[in-house]
């Protein structure tokens, strides 16, 4: 079946298992973020919330917290949308096989938004942004969010549905400096469809028009999210994913969806910006306090027993790991199509999706070469790192399907593939002093770091250590060395937690010393100084996790016996100092009080008695 509404799939999701009722009140105030946290960890349902304290609203969480529900909840138009997807990419499937395609271009049509005339949308009641759950997930947090919200604004060149554009940006409801029902903050990223919207605004000299959609059919919150091939509107996706037309009217000149649950009206004035944050996000750390544009609140609207939508982000894995893999299937031949030669770009998510890029090219352009070495790749790289959200990777591991079959999703395999080939004199190139994601604290400041390919072809250059070398055990003021996987060791300074990079760079010339003083050591070509080795080596997915959400690469890379020549950059040993910075964001820790009242819910008897906790 197709949903017209939340409460629909709601209803659906009850009827298949897949849903529990939370009956008991409820505190937005951490306690539902908490409630939420521990069902997903259990790969336990969706859960609606009948009882939120200080709201007559109920809300809903986990709606997609497993890759198998999102299925579900789609499955009778996810074909459908691959097909249009796949149309898209390559026009030239529709002449090879024009039947098969003859009801592409009609579902197609019948996606296109459809404009309600009537009058007002049907039931809609005028409420207060104080109306709403004030859900808060983490201690910290500087307020309460929406955290699945559909932010709609339109390009003021170009008025209208069709060249407006829908984004997830989180939206602050209360705290900070914001007047309570009278405003709200609007984060965003800097290469965001909004953004070029607010600046085309800005340079005339008015307001933007922004309507914030919350709820509604399932596919209008997922299409908020999707990376869609140029040219395709994501309210055309969401009538594609949603089995019908997205319903929309406009009052007081401001664009309305008529099947959201709620819908907050209100304009972004030039030069406007107020305090926005801290929040707890998806890197796991929490992003702080950063002036963002306040967004001035004309009306908010709610159905007649709307729900709300929420969901919890951390660190990985987490809800929005699951809105991944499904994207991931959904469009995973796009990135083929934009960039030549790619066959894989895997944004990983354990180490927070941006920071880490895994990728798979070809490399044909010297086969008559005697000694392989990287060419196609590092074109293909600067494509990956220059386009859309892949812009906004640090890291960079690329390398060429050759005589055997790889897969990027199975980093253990993969990564020790690339240290097997890599040549540490010629492989590793830098971007320096450019853009990162907003929610990175490793670089420079807000938005800036820099960013690392490393790039590995042909044959296998080393055999890559299983155990801890002998010489990496006596190193004077370094120790606790544990192997992280083949080729990766893990070190820690003894009683030394990072000061500053003056000192930091002192201690790691000491390192590269010590280390070169043993001989060659070209078995182990990645050393990892981290503050807790145990830690770090005890997961693949915490190695990903420290590493590369606690580094830098233009300050925090070195090397043994490291020196340039022409300008590029070279070593015999890569050292990535991964141990916390004190300009670095804390990390998200839950409240043990909250953590142990929680537990009334899991009892016997009680709403969610029968979710097993790991």
């Amino acid at each position: 079946m197709t949903y017209h509404s939340l409460e629909e799939c709601i209803i659906d999701l009850e009827n298949n298992g897949h849903l529990i009722r939370i009956r008991e009140e409820v505190d937005p105030h951490l306690e539902m973020a908490a409630i939420h946290l521990k069902v997903f960890e259990a790969g336990g349902p969706a859960l609606l919330f009948e009882n939120v304290k200080g709201s007559k609203f109920r809300a809903v969480s986990n709606l997609f917290g497993t890759i198998e529900r999102s299925k579900f909840i789609f499955r009778h138009t996810l074909e459908g949308v691959r097909n249009v997807i796949a149309l898209r990419n390559d026009p030239m499937v529709a002449f090879r096989n024009p039947f098969k395609h003859v009801g592409t271009g009609l579902a197609a049509w019948k996606a296109l938004p459809h404009k309600q005339t009537d009058g007002k949308p049907v039931a809609l009641q005028e409420i207060s942004i104080s109306d709403l759950p004030f859900i808060k997930s983490w201690p910290n947090d500087g307020g309460a969010f929406v955290t699945l919200p559909q932010v709609y604004s339109e390009n003021p060149d170009k008025p209208g549905i069709m060249n407006a554009n829908l984004g997830m940006y989180r939206i602050q409801l209360n705290g900070n400096d914001y007047v309570t029902d009278r405003e709200v903050g609007v984060h965003y990223q800097i290469h965001r469809g909004i953004g070029i919207h607010q600046d085309k605004a800005n340079k005339l000299g008015v307001p933007l028009k922004v309507s914030i959609f919350i709820g509604g059919p399932p596919a209008h919150t997922l299409s908020a999210v999707m990376p869609l091939p140029e040219g395709m509107s994501e309210l055309t996706f969401a009538g594609l994913l949603a089995g019908h037309r997205f319903r929309y009217s406009y009052i007081d000149g401001f664009c309305v969806s008529n099947d959201a649950d709620f819908v907050i009206t209100g304009e972004i004035h030039p030069g406007e910006t107020k305090p926005e944050g801290p929040f707890g996000d998806h890197l796991g750390y929490y992003s702080l306090t950063h002036p963002f544009p306040v967004m001035r609140v004309h009306k908010v609207y709610a159905r007649p027993n709307a729900i709300f939508p929420f969901t919890v982000v951390g660190r990985p894995p987490q809800e929005d790991t699951a809105f991944g893999a499904l994207i991931h299937e959904l469009t995973g031949s796009a990135i083929r199509q934009e960039i030549p030669g790619v066959k894989e770009v895997h944004a990983v998510d354990d180490a927070g999706v941006h920071p880490l890029l895994l990728a798979i090219g070809s490399e044909r352009y010297t086969p008559y070469e005697p000694i392989k070495q990287p060419a196609e790749i590092l074109t293909i790289a600067n494509r990956i790192l220059g386009t859309g959200q892949l812009s906004l990777a640090k890291y960079l591991f690329i390398t060429a399907e050759e005589d055997q079959p790889l897969d990027t999703h199975r980093v253990e395999q993969f990564l020790p593939y690339i240290l097997e080939r890599i040549d540490l004199r010629r492989d590793i190139h830098f971007q320096t002093n450019t853009t990162i994601d907003t929610l990175d604290y490793s670089g420079t400041g807000l938005n800036s770091g820099s960013k690392v390919v490393f790039a590995a072809v042909g044959e296998k250059k080393r055999e890559l250590c299983t155990e801890v070398p002998g010489a990496l055990t006596k190193l004077p003021g370094f120790g606790n060395a544990r192997l992280v996987m083949p080729g990766i060791i893990a070190i820690e300074r003894q009683g030394g937690a990072f000061v500053d990079y003056a000192q930091a760079q002192k201690e790691i010339a000491q390192l590269c010393d010590a280390i070169s003083a043993q001989g060659s050591l070209d078995s182990c070509p990645m050393i990892v100084l981290c503050d807790d080795s145990a830690f770090l080596s005890a997961s693949t997915s915490n190695f990903l996790w420290a590493t590369f959400t606690r580094s830098n690469p233009s300050h925090d890379i070195y090397g043994v016996n490291a020196g340039f020549v022409f300008k590029h950059w070279a070593c015999d040993n890569v050292i990535i100092d991964a141990r916390t910075k004190p300009h670095q964001a804390p990390p998200l820790i839950s409240d043990p009080t909250v953590e142990k009242g929680i537990e009334r819910l899991f009892v016997a008897g009680a709403s969610l008695s029968g979710i097993r906790l790991n």
